[in-house]
């Protein structure tokens, strides 16, 4: 969302898709839109009601207790019927609104996590939190305040000019005049206080999205000491927040309330002199007068409230734009494309055929990738960092869209797989793992009815997280913090393990899962890992070469291609670029021979 002024035909555009999410809630609108009149009608009765008592009985002094005593009963009833009435329809609006606004959120959240890591990858977290949070709140104060606003004084409006035409013609003609100059002041506070809005709600955003970055990133900002230079950086997007909000101010001070009382007053100075021009050669009824002066003010009032209601409903209108261009958003993620049947994974057979990806669509991090992963082997990637590693993960998980070349499983490609097919058949197990607030049990079932409690177990004792389960006080009803901050690395992670084995993967994906395990551990692991490959294939990103020295095939990657393939003997005697990160990380040469020698 950019700065520039949202045009009229734009924010008819928006608002008229904002009214499209109070259809399925048509009946209850009618209902408080009849409330609303039926207030509106009490509050113009009233002054009608006094008009009489003044003209019919206070001037000409006829004091008849029957007729008094049924004006008074009549305009407190009025009055009694009328509060009761406005509190019904204000709660019936707010209901309305409020559930409103849940199924907009309800929207947003559904469609955010169908978004591809595309998007993701250009957004930040707390710029689409803003439009989750603060953007539909802002709405809300539309459907709530605005809208009932604007229908109530509407009506009350109309109603004001057939009571003035009933009382005067001329005047009533005179005051019609006074619309005009009314709506040029909306338009003119229309005009620029969108563009000030849209300011302040994209400094907002960014407000949040370096408060999330830098919560985050918190310790490393402590470690590095940044704290001065992340200060002053959100300072700056505070104060441009401060001026945007301050321009809008100043327009508010000057179209909003002060703008309309100096047309009232005009008014009011106006009428007062025709009824005073009048009175020299006519007698002027004072009751006239009295609900003249009394619907002129009354006329001015809801000019009032609808033009201080116009701050709500521009900001409603920015907000409804920076959430429905959200909604709107086309970088969805990779789905199954229509065949004519949907394939199913059977053994898990992997084939890359001359694979070309880019992330910008400028620089290709992936050159013609081909290579084959039979059912229940291991196929290693190594390589130093930005070869292209995680980008044949993140396209064999269907993260991103293919645009050169094909990806097949068990012969199909890959982009005719369903969803859920692909899912429950695929286990991923990152370098950092990700636990959600809950219990153990939660992190690994992740609300998967099929895997049972038993299932859970036995995942766990399987990865070897068991025997740490068991020593927490509730064991696998233990809390889990936000992303499991009070375990270990090697505890998130054999969680992490024990989630994947749960579900009984075909594919097995690992992106250096043993990186952030302690080496005791690690032994653990391994040879939880070598049952875990068992009749799975398995692709494995390592850094450190030890973990995958007994994979059936190991891809050297190097600024996007495959550069060397094979065994890790093989690519030992080769001695190219595999064999130079081994020496790197073993140390000497005399260490390669003692591999070769003892496999």
């Amino acid at each position: 969302m950019n700065n520039q002024t949202i045009t009229a035909k734009e924010q008819r555009q928006v608002l008229k898709r904002l009214l499209g999410y109070a259809k399925p809630h048509t009946k209850q609108f009618i209902f408080a839109f009849t409330l609303l009149v039926l207030a509106t009608v009490g509050e113009i009765v009233g002054p009608l009601i006094i008009k009489v008592f003044i003209d019919d009985y206070l001037t000409p002094k006829v004091m008849e207790t029957g007729p008094i005593v049924t004006l008074a009963s009549l305009y407190i009833g009025i009055l009694f019927a009328k509060v009761i009435i406005t509190y019904f329809q204000l709660l019936k609006f707010q209901e309305i609104s409020l559930k409103i606004i849940q199924e907009l959120r309800i929207d947003i959240f559904a469609k955010v996590q169908r978004l591809g890591l595309k998007f993701f990858d250009k957004t930040p977290g707390g710029s689409i939190v803003s439009r989750v949070t603060n953007d539909t709140e802002a709405i809300k104060d539309m459907f709530v305040n605005v809208i009932s606003t604007f229908v109530q004084n509407g009506v009350f409006l109309i109603g004001i000019f057939i009571a003035m035409f009933l009382l005067n013609v001329q005047l009533a003609i005179f005051c019609m005049l006074i619309i005009p100059i009314i709506f040029a002041i909306m338009a003119t506070y229309r005009h620029f206080s969108s563009r000030y809005y849209a300011d302040m709600r994209e400094r907002l955003s960014q407000l949040n999205a370096k408060l999330n970055e830098s919560l985050q990133g918190m310790s490393i900002i402590q470690v590095f000491r940044q704290e001065k230079r992340l200060r002053k950086e959100f300072a700056e997007i505070n104060e441009a927040h401060y001026q945007a909000g301050v321009k809008n101010i100043k327009l508010d001070g000057l179209l909003l309330r002060p703008a309309i009382d100096f047309v009232y007053v005009l008014s009011l100075i106006l009428v007062l002199s025709y009824f005073g021009i009048s009175s020299i050669g006519n007698v002027i009824e004072i009751g006239v007068l009295y609900a003249f002066v009394n619907y002129l003010g009354r006329f001015f009032e809801p000019v009032n409230q609808m033009m201080m209601r116009l701050s709500m409903y521009q900001q409603a209108i920015v907000s409804a734009s920076r959430v429905f261009s959200l909604l709107d958003e086309k970088e969805l993620a990779p789905t199954a494309e229509k065949s004519l049947s949907s394939p199913s994974i059977t053994s898990g057979e992997i084939e890359f055929k001359n694979v070309t990806f880019s992330y910008d669509g400028k620089r290709d991090v992936l050159k013609d990738i081909s290579f084959t992963a039979k059912p229940g082997e291991t196929v290693a990637l190594v390589g130093h960092t930005g070869s292209g590693k995680s980008s044949i993960i993140n396209l064999l998980m269907r993260f991103y869209q293919i645009e050169k070349g094909e990806v097949l499983i068990d012969g199909f490609p890959l982009k005719y797989f369903e969803d859920q097919e692909l899912r429950k058949n695929m286990g991923l197990v990152l370098q950092d793992p990700f636990l959600f607030y809950g219990t153990i049990n939660h992190n690994i079932r992740l609300h998967d009815p099929s895997i049972s409690d038993q299932d859970i177990k036995a995942a766990s004792e399987f990865v070897q997280a068991d025997s740490f389960i068991k020593k927490l006080p509730d064991q696998y009803e233990q809390l889990v913090v936000e992303r499991g901050a009070t375990f270990s690395s090697g505890q998130r992670q054999l969680v992490a393990f024990a989630r994947t084995i749960a579900t009984k993967p075909k594919i097995l994906v690992l992106d250096e899962a043993t990186a952030n395990i302690d080496t005791e551990t690690e032994e653990a692991i391994q040879t939880a890992l070598e049952k875990m490959r068992k009749g799975r294939t398995t692709i494995a990103i390592a850094h450190r070469l030890s973990t995958i020295q007994d994979a059936d095939q190991i891809l050297v990657l190097h600024q996007g291609e495959i550069v060397e393939r094979g065994t890790h003997r093989e690519l030992l005697n080769i001695e190219g670029l595999y064999y130079k990160m081994y020496l790197l990380q073993n140390g000497k040469p005399d260490k390669v021979e003692d591999a070769l020698a003892h496999p």
